[in-house]
């Protein structure tokens, strides 16, 4: 663009001389290749610029909360390489009942430029996070980010690997990790992972198991927070009771 520019200037500057058209669109590709050299290679802003976007959005008011997760809502989406409907549809409806009216067009818009953007920079982002909110916050945003990847109906490999290192910048324990994860990603031994043990484990130890994440996964823990969470906080302790209930009845514990 300056590059064309330049030509027009110089020419008439220097009394329509070609020389001048030359010289000017010299200096303008100089300033086009400058411009070009803050972006990343795909003509989309750097990773720096990404965190600015978002540290100009999120602050410490409910609303802006939602600059938090659409950041790492954009960052599970991109994991498969690919956007779906259902994702977009789980997000739509997941915010409008956490923040009601404040829930605006413009929120969508922040998603869409993260997703468009260049490359997350989920460490400074989740170092952020971290900083503003409690262990038990931060693990019900893992639930959400699982039920997202979950939309569609499958939670791809890629899609947990993003999940795991997501967990680990918000110092979210393993335990709780694979705890979640198999709420969502179910094996033969979901039901043993959910409770945080392995199926060796003997009674004793599964009903102590039960008992700590039964306290550790009860919704007051986020109290609050807005509705849906209180929604996905319920479904969790859910599952806990649902997992602990099939171990009793395959294992014959009373």
């Amino acid at each position: 663009m300056y590059k064309f520019a330049g030509a027009f200037i110089g020419f008439f500057l220097l009394g329509r001389s070609v020389f001048g058209a030359v010289i000017g669109f010299v200096i303008g590709s100089v300033i086009d290749a400058f411009a070009a050299g803050g972006n990343s290679k795909n003509g989309k802003e750097s990773a720096d610029d990404v965190f600015t976007y978002y540290r100009q959005h999120a602050g410490g008011a409910r609303s802006d909360f939602a600059t938090m997760l659409m950041s790492l809502s954009a960052a599970v989406m991109r994991a498969d390489g690919k956007v779906l409907k259902s994702e977009l549809d789980f997000i739509k409806s997941f915010f409008s009942q956490q923040f009601g009216p404040a829930f605006t067009t413009e929120h969508l818009q922040v998603l869409k430029h993260f997703l468009d953007g260049a490359e997350i920079p989920l460490q400074q982002i989740c170092g952020d996070i971290k900083m503003r909110t409690q262990v038990e916050v931060r693990i019900q945003l893992l639930h959400y980010l699982f039920g997202l990847a979950k939309s569609d109906g499958h939670v791809a490999d890629s899609e947990i690997q993003v999940l795991k290192h997501i967990a680990q910048l918000l110092d979210i324990p393993s335990s709780d990790f694979e705890s979640i994860k198999s709420m969502f990603y179910r094996d033969a031994n979901a039901d043993y992972h959910v409770l945080g043990i392995e199926p060796s484990a003997t009674e004793e130890e599964i009903k102590k198991a039960y008992r700590q994440m039964a306290i550790r996964y009860h919704p007051d823990k986020v109290i609050h927070m807005g509705e849906e969470y209180q929604k996905g906080a319920k479904e969790k302790f859910q599952k806990v009771q649902e997992a602990y209930e099939h171990i009793k009845k395959s294992r014959g514990i009373a």
